[in-house]
């Protein structure tokens, strides 16, 4: 009775690494999508970005029974109670990071309908680093890998970077054509998603180290985003 009952939790706590990874998977795959569909001014790839984020809403509400039914059930203790409480908070760092794509998706649908900007180049570059941080602190998070994990929380700083240069790029191109405003705008909101996107990742990363070790990192995180304090000289 005793062997199918550690048998039977064990399964509980797979349970949500199997929801974490499904989360995670189709979050990649909501970005990846709605940075195409911005790119390429596909506004029915953009839709449909749109559309399938209430499958990751869906996911996050069964974590959100499974882990409060194991935490009810089970009542587990030390590693196994970091365990579901880690699902809990990654999960929900997962959902905001789908919200954020779907944000990108419908500002791309209004980018469609405006001449292409220069910019949109650069927002590429930096979403291409934050997509590699998404894979990697997955991967990190379900092999346990606490170095992967503090190599994707290190180049948060550079996402940073990649932030501040894109505001001061698309602040200048809106000075030089003041008809490019509102697209301008809308990019500037992009960049900061995409910059929100990677805090988030961090965070998934801060979350492996707890799994992990117990603790949280002992280091503060570096933050080198300086898009608030940016000022674009003019002649």
């Amino acid at each position: 009775m005793n062997e199918h009952i550690v048998k039977s939790f064990d399964e509980d706590l797979k349970k949500l690494d199997n929801i974490i990874a499904e989360m995670g998977g189709m979050a990649e795959v909501q970005l990846a999508d709605a940075i195409e569909a911005l790119i390429k001014r596909d506004t029915d790839l953009a839709d449909q970005v749109i559309t399938s984020d209430k499958k990751i809403d869906i996911l996050e509400h069964e974590m959100d029974g499974q882990a409060t039914a194991t935490l009810a059930l089970r009542q587990p203790l030390a590693d196994d109670l970091r365990v579901t409480i880690t699902a809990l908070r990654t999960a929900s760092l997962i959902e905001r990071i789908g919200d954020y794509a779907k944000n990108i998706a419908k500002r791309s649908v209004v980018l469609a309908q405006s001449p292409p900007l220069g910019p949109t180049k650069s927002i590429g570059r930096m979403a291409a680093l934050v997509q590699g941080m998404i894979k990697d602190v997955l991967d990190a998070y379900m092999t346990r890998d606490v170095e992967k994990a503090a190599a994707v929380r290190a180049r948060d700083a550079d996402a940073d970077l990649l932030h501040t240069s894109l505001f001061r790029e698309i602040l200048t191109y809106m000075m030089e054509d003041p008809r490019t405003i509102t697209s301008c705008t809308h990019l500037l909101f992009v960049a900061k998603n995409l910059e929100r996107i990677g805090d988030h990742a961090t965070n998934v990363a801060e979350n492996v180290h707890y799994l992990v070790t117990g603790d949280l990192p002992a280091d503060e995180r570096e933050k080198s985003d300086a898009s608030s304090f940016t000022l674009v000289e003019t002649e």
